[in-house]
Order: structure tokens, then sequence, then C-alpha cells
């Protein structure tokens, strides 16, 4: 669909709602002696115990389950498992209901799950299939299912698969245009196990009711994809990879609102040193110490042009690194915020910091962004926070960002899995953990239209939650014990 001025700008409004801004001061391009220094701490707020053994929550919180692995699906199908990132889009005129899409992280290895799911639920048309498992001859086992979701009542009232073929599908983004980019964590090749090669981001509509048309974006890349973020008024899209020596990317697309039409892939460097290594691990880390990142100082960056981004050989990062492009610790979940100063990117690195158990970082673009004028006045990158414990959080990984203000970062750690909040002075405190003995990972923390819900994913065997309650009650009390 071709994108008037008008309905751009109308659907730029909904991502504000559906994924809303941080309200967090700073984001300059060079570090300023006005700006509040962030002073990183954790708040002793304590969790009640849930009877029912699936999630503590924060006083004054309560959660609802939508929907578990396993259940059928409005079209026949089997809801598949391993929930992982997530989006919630306005449904048109309705404010009491808002769209859900969300990614299954199901790869080769699940494909068992596949053959029962698909085996016991509906067909598919093979037209909206985009790849096969050759031997099992089933549609691989990733993809997205779409839920509507009556916020009132925390109820799904019909769900559907909508991407269908695809492979580890983990993070993404929804975009100003009203759809969400799953990206494929994977770079599976054809061959044995595929019929195609794999490690592309797709492209779903939220409103379309059945299959989206399963067509790689191969312009943004073949990598392990991580997330997507889109900033509304560039149309530019951002990408992270999940790798121990990843690459941030920039996507600068030929026809905004339109990305199957190209564009350049670009990855980040930082002006001051080439190949920086911004993982602040030792040199007995396998880290390159010549370069300290320290927070609340802003580091000028420029962008490097990447060919052959379809990448058959599966080379880009390294492609990237002998160029001179920054690297980072498994970069995985991304938010897009507007802020006093403007536009901002926060994305987090799973291992990264001295501790390696997690960085978040935001990347403010230039007022240019993407012109030949950017190189007079560049984007920053500045280390936002970086854990140096458990009780801060362990293995950020999808992230979010509140109406009221915080970060919320879902864990995928050892042993206990948190969702905590980091609030824009760096205060860290903890809204929610699984009480499950499975102790699965949280992934896919996102926001009602409305910003009285906030949905999150329990990845294994799989489960959509709805909690809400008195955010900023939980917000003072958590300051209060800090």
């Amino acid at each position: 669909m071709l994108l008037s001025r008008r309905n751009l700008i109308r659907s730029a409004a909904s991502v504000a709602i559906a994924a809303p801004a941080l309200r967090l001061l700073g984001a300059c391009a060079t570090a300023s002696p006005t700006r509040p220094q962030i002073r990183q701490r954790t708040s002793s707020l304590a969790l009640q115990p849930d009877p029912k053994g699936q999630l503590d929550l924060a006083p004054g919180l309560t959660y609802a389950v939508l929907s578990r692995a396993g259940g059928k699906m409005s079209d026949g199908l089997i809801e598949p498992s391993a929930h992982d990132g997530m989006a919630a889009f306005p449904v048109e005129g309705d404010p009491t209901r808002c769209l859900l899409v969300r990614n299954h992280e199901l790869g080769v290895s699940d494909q068992a799950h596949a053959d029962s799911a698909f085996a016991q639920g509906g067909s598919v048309d093979a037209a909206f299939v985009y790849d096969r498992h050759p031997a099992a001859n089933r549609p691989h086992s990733g993809g997205t299912t779409t839920a509507l979701v009556n916020i009132a009542t925390r109820r799904i009232e019909r769900t559907h698969l909508s991407l269908a073929g695809t492979a580890v599908n983990c993070a993404g983004g929804p975009t100003p245009w009203g759809t969400w980019l799953t990206c494929e964590e994977t770079d599976l090749k054809a061959g044995d196990r595929a019929g195609k090669n794999h490690g592309f981001v797709f492209e779903v509509p939220a409103a379309h009711k059945g299959l989206a048309t399963p067509t790689p974006l191969t312009g943004l890349g073949r990598f392990s994809h991580e997330a997507a973020a889109v900033d509304p008024a560039t149309g530019v899209v951002y990408l992270t990879e999940d790798t121990g020596d990843s690459l941030f990317y920039r996507f600068l697309p030929n026809a905004r609102g339109e990305l199957a039409k190209g564009g350049r892939l670009q990855t980040l460097a930082l002006v001051e040193q080439s190949g920086a290594d911004t993982r602040n691990w030792s040199q007995s880390q396998g880290g390159d110490p010549a370069l300290r990142m320290v927070q609340n100082r802003s580091y000028a960056v420029r962008w490097i042009d990447m060919a052959a981004p379809e990448s058959p050989d599966g080379d880009l990062r390294l492609r990237g690194r002998a160029s001179g492009a920054a690297i980072f610790a498994r970069g995985e979940g991304m938010a897009f915020a507007l802020e006093p100063q403007g536009a901002a990117i926060y994305f987090a690195c799973t291992s990264g910091g001295a501790a390696q158990i997690g960085q978040i970082w935001r990347y403010t673009p230039s007022a240019h962004e993407g012109t030949v004028r950017e190189a007079a006045a560049p984007g920053a990158l500045e280390l936002f926070v970086e854990s140096t414990g458990e009780s801060e959080f362990e293995k950020c990984d999808n992230i979010v960002a509140s109406p009221r203000g915080e970060l919320i970062v879902c864990e995928d750690g050892g042993g206990d899995q948190f969702v905590r909040a980091v609030a824009p002075d760096g205060l860290i405190y903890t809204l929610a953990r699984n009480a499950d003995a499975g102790k699965s990972e949280f992934a896919g923390a996102c926001f009602s239209p409305d910003g009285s819900t906030l949905f999150v994913n329990i990845q294994r065997p799989g489960l959509t939650l709805a909690i809400s309650g008195d955010w900023s009650g939980v917000r003072r009390e958590a300051s209060r014990m800090a």
C-alpha cells in the first residue's frame, strides 16, 4: 500500500502509542555539562508471591494469561510454542482492542513441533509458505501469529497464523505504517535442512487476517538478525545482530515505507577509533580494552556502506569489522524513543560489560541522518546502563519504552528470570519474576495502545500474559525504597 504523508503521520502516531516514547533527558551529540548525570542504582522493592506459581509481581500489579502454546487458533491451526518478540498495534476505530503480532523462535531442531502443529490443525496454502523442511515436507516451524485482544477483559478474541515457513523468528520491531518486522536469528543455508537461504527480515501487516506474503527483505541484510526499530520521521530502519562480535546496522530505504524496494545497508563505526570494541571486556575475556566505554559520555559515529547485503556466505559482520565497524556483545532488543532532544534508539547487548551480563546503549540520530550533511553533525552513541550484578539485570534481551518514562527490560539469564524497569535517572527496579519451575526467559514486552497494559511472553513452553495496575504507584514505591 502506498502511503500518503497524512497516513504516514497517522501511522507514526500509532507506533508512538504501541511502543511509547521514553521521556528521558540527554541524547545530545556531544557531552553536555548541563545534562544530568545518570546515577545507576537498584531499588529494594519486593515482589508479591503468586499463589498460582506463575508470575510474582510488584505490589499494585495483576496479570492474566491470554494464551498458551498448543491451543487451537481461530484458523484451525495449533498455536506454536517459543513465543518471543512481539508488538501491539491499535485497532482503527476501537480503542478497547488491540492486535498483538508475536514471533515464534522455532528452528530446525523444533521440527517435531511443527509436524505436530500442522498435522493437528488445518492446511496452509503453499503459496504463503516461505520454505519447507526437505525431509519432513512440512513448513519450517518459525513464523508469527496475530491475536485480537480485548484490553478491558484481558482476553484474546481471535488468533491466527500470520507468517509461515520461516525459521528462528526471534525479535523484530513495529513500523510507522502498521506492520511488524520479524527477524530470523539464523544464517541457515539451503541444503539438507532447508530449501532456501534464511537469515532475513520479513514484513507482516498487523491488520491482515490471513497469512502474509513471505517476501524476504534482502536489502536489510542476511545475518543472525535480532531486532529492528524504525524512526517515523526518517523511515530509517535500525537493526541488531546476535553474535558475540555483532555489528549495529541501519537501512536507508529508497522509498520510505516500502522496504522491498531496496536501499543502502550500513554499519556503525566510531569516529575516534576504527574497529572499536564496545564490549568493555578485559583482555582475558577476549576483549580489547584499548577504548573503555563509559557512561555519561557521547561518542560521535560514522556509517560504513555494506556491499552485497544478501550475503550468501553469511560474512556481513566480518566484512564490516574489516572496514572499521564497531563490535558489540550480542545485540538484542531495541526500542525507539522520543525524548525532549529528539529521537533515540535504545538497544540491549546481552553479554556486554565487564560482568558480561548486559549493557543498554542509546543511539541519537543526526539531525541530518542518512544525508550528505550528516558528517558535519554526526549521530552519537552512549552507554546508557551497564549491569554490574544480577540484582540490576542479567542478560538483558527484549526491551520497550514505557509511556511513563522507563525502559522495560526482559531477562534471559540463568536461574530466576525477571522483568526489570530502568528509570530515566538510572534507578533499576523489578516488576515481575517467572515463578514457574521451568524458569524460561521473558520476551516480547510491549504496551497496549492506551498504555495501561504490559503484554509479555514467557518463551517455553509458550504463553502470553497481560499485566496491568498502578504503574505510577510502583515507580513511586521503588524510588522510595532505593
